[in-house]
């Protein structure tokens, strides 16, 4: 990147540089022809005010008009275009002049001038004509240096001037660079105490960006360590149970009464494990949830309804009492995901109950209680009459394996990963939101709202 930037910074140095001479060259000798040809307007006027002019038609005054017009060239011509005199070139060589621009302008206007390049010399002639009140036109003429041998002559100077710019702004751009480069350097050196390192302006909400992105891998690797090590003990409990068991069968030392009682026992663990293989094999897609995943307009009512049915029995096992309550709400979502969320969360409701609670499934749309109107939106409630959670435990809850009760939540057959699925079912859907109420001995209602 470094190299990138210096480069870019020395092209456009380069260009810069030869832009500005080139255009200083032309802007220059531009000032320079409107000089030259000002100089012949006030020399072309001298001789006409002072009737200098008219030494030409005066042999004798010849001699002395060209030692005053020495560095000039003065042509008199004729009314119909013949040249009377120059001081220059033979008259007798000479062509009409009338179709020359400055001569046939004079003629027309007054006055005239015009600019001819002269190919073999590299100069160019610069002629301002005046016509006089005789008829004749009078014109004067000066050689001056063309642009090309201007250029040419300047070109080792600018050429040295050039160079010596361009090393300058080598050496400018590499610190130039260096200066740009320096606190982007840092802060990758130094991510963790980003704030201590100054950086410009516009960098700040990209450096944010960067920050919270680095916190956020972080944060995810500390979750996938603690749910490796979770995990790992998760499986040794029901492991450990079947492997001391099935040992204590195999060599022969149980009785056939212990023997019924330690099957039952390696049957009740291995239901264990194949719950908590399934749960996390579960959060394991979740994680890998794609926006191609299927999702429809469909009734969570009757979703709800349905897993009602297939857990009634565990209520009845745990004594406790399953209702559902509401109307029939159509909300975008994926039947499969809401199957288990619901299904979820009535399980732990059953799960953390009391003997005799009971346990109340609502489905319902959002009402403003004020207005008593309906604000689009449907509202999945399960609220059961269990232990509650803790407010110091409730920010936590959703977390994988994360525990308030943790002999409860064994003895119960709970793996620890039904609220973290339903976390994960909720954050898969943009347009539904989580939310806890709990008290402890008094219950827990967790609501989830679905926008239209």
């Amino acid at each position: 990147m470094k190299k990138k930037i210096n480069a870019q910074f020395l092209i456009i140095t380069l260009l810069a540089i030869l832009t500005t001479v080139s255009l200083s060259i032309f802007v220059f000798y531009e000032l320079f022809q409107r000089e030259v040809m000002s100089d012949l307007k006030t020399y072309t006027q001298l001789i006409v005010k002072s009737d200098a002019w008219q030494l030409i038609t005066n042999p004798a005054g010849n001699s002395k008009l060209d030692e005053s017009v020495n560095q000039l060239r003065v042509t008199l011509i004729d009314s119909d275009g013949s040249v009377i005199y120059d001081n220059n070139v033979e008259v007798g060589t000479m062509d009409n002049h009338s179709h020359r621009p400055e001569i046939s302008d004079a003629f027309a206007d007054g006055e005239g001038q015009a600019v001819r390049q002269s190919q073999t010399m590299g100069k160019n002639a610069f002629y301002y004509a005046v016509k006089l009140d005789n008829g004749y036109i009078l014109r004067v003429a000066k050689e001056a240096e063309s642009l090309t041998s201007v250029f040419a002559n300047v070109l080792p100077i600018i050429s040295i001037i050039c160079v010596l710019l361009f090393l300058l702004c080598i050496v400018l751009s590499h610190f130039l660079t260096k200066s740009i480069i320096q606190p982007i350097e840092s802060l990758a050196k130094n991510l963790d105490s980003s704030e201590s390192i100054r950086v410009y302006k516009e960098l700040v909400p990209f450096v944010n960006t960067i920050k919270k992105q680095h916190e956020d891998i972080m944060r995810n690797a500390t979750m996938r360590q603690e749910f490796t090590a979770n995990v790992s003990h998760e499986l040794k409990t029901p492991l450990t149970s079947i492997s001391g068991y099935s040992e204590l069968i195999e060599s022969g030392m149980a009785t056939d009464e212990d023997v019924v009682r330690f099957a039952r026992e390696i049957h009740k663990n291995s239901n264990r494990l194949l719950t908590l293989i399934n749960d996390i094999i579960r959060l394991s897609e979740l994680d890998q949830m794609s926006e191609e995943d299927y999702y429809e307009a469909m009734d969570i009512y009757e979703v709800a309804a349905s897993c009602v049915e297939m857990l009634k029995m565990s209520a009845e096992k745990h004594n406790v009492t399953l209702e559902l309550h509401g109307t029939h709400r159509t909300v975008y979502a994926n039947r499969q995901m809401m199957d288990e969320l619901i299904y979820n969360l009535c399980d732990n409701a059953i799960r953390y109950n009391n003997p005799g609670g009971k346990v109340l499934v609502t489905v319902d749309s959002g009402v403003v209680m004020e207005k008593g109107s309906d604000t689009g939106t449907t509202i999945v409630e399960v609220k059961d009459t269990g232990i509650g959670i803790p407010k110091e435990h409730q920010e936590r809850i959703f977390e994988r394996f994360y525990r308030v009760d943790k002999s409860r939540s064994k003895s119960t057959g709970g793996t620890g990963l039904g609220l973290a699925i339903v976390k994960h079912i909720v954050a898969s859907h943009s347009n539904a939101s989580l939310s806890l109420d709990s008290e402890p001995g008094k219950g827990t209602c967790i609501r989830v709202t679905f926008i239209r």
